[in-house]
């Protein structure tokens, strides 16, 4: 589902970001990355959301490859995957609804399907309570919700996310996670940067430590 191949990046000065990156992902796997600031994990994750290209090397994510992939279709891989950020990057003047809605009113869903499948997902998140609310009131756990539900709106086959709990608190990373697991457990592969190492090693999960643009260590 998401594969590197002697993947390097690097950018003028020259700044060498990735370093020979060979990773594969497999379909419905839950994967951490963890590592330092600088170490690499935005850029990796630019390549997978196609904002950034490898300098060379092979990515291939959801039956695409990255390195040739053309600009007309790079909307429709969009739609194969899901991005959550760590500033949420909610759209402030619509509601919860209007904004998980806004993948599929991209698409051109009609209009009863795009109904029908965000309360849905506003059910599958907890907050289908809150649908009429704006972000600006709602709490940072609500905000984050929000983002998750619009990353899984269009039911991608890759979910990434780019320190999702940075700046909750305790209780909330851990439903946040917990949010997340139930997302991979229905077949979506999920990809997690995260610096929460005490929280990495309660879940027990699959992780991937970046340092200096290299893969050292790859720990199940």
């Amino acid at each position: 589902m998401i594969e590197f191949s002697h993947v390097y990046k690097t950018y003028p000065g020259p700044v060498h970001a990735l370093k020979n990156i060979d990773l594969k992902i497999d379909k419905g796997e839950f994967v951490f990355l963890t590592g330092p600031s600088g170490a690499g994990k935005t850029t990796l994750f630019k390549m997978i959301s196609a904002y950034d290209v490898a300098t060379s090397g092979g990515v291939n994510v959801a039956g695409y490859d990255l390195a040739e992939i053309k600009d007309g279709q790079i909307p429709f891989y969009r739609r194969k995957i899901g991005v959550i950020f760590q500033d949420f990057k909610l759209l402030k003047d619509r509601t919860i609804f209007e904004n998980v809605a806004l993948p599929l009113q991209i698409r051109g869903d009609k209009t009863p399907a795009i109904q029908r499948r965000v309360y849905e997902v506003l059910e599958q998140v907890g907050l289908a309570h809150k649908h009429d609310q704006y972000p600006e009131f709602v709490s940072g756990g609500e905000q984050q919700r929000t983002a998750i539900a619009r990353a899984i709106i269009h039911q991608p086959g890759v979910l990434i996310a780019d320190e999702p709990t940075g700046n909750l608190d305790p209780r909330l990373s851990e439903e946040i996670m917990d949010l997340l697991e139930r997302v991979c457990s229905q077949g979506t592969t999920v990809f997690v940067a995260t610096h929460d190492h005490e929280m990495v090693k309660r879940r027990r999960k699959r992780t991937l430590e970046l340092k200096e643009g290299m893969i050292v260590g790859d720990t199940k």
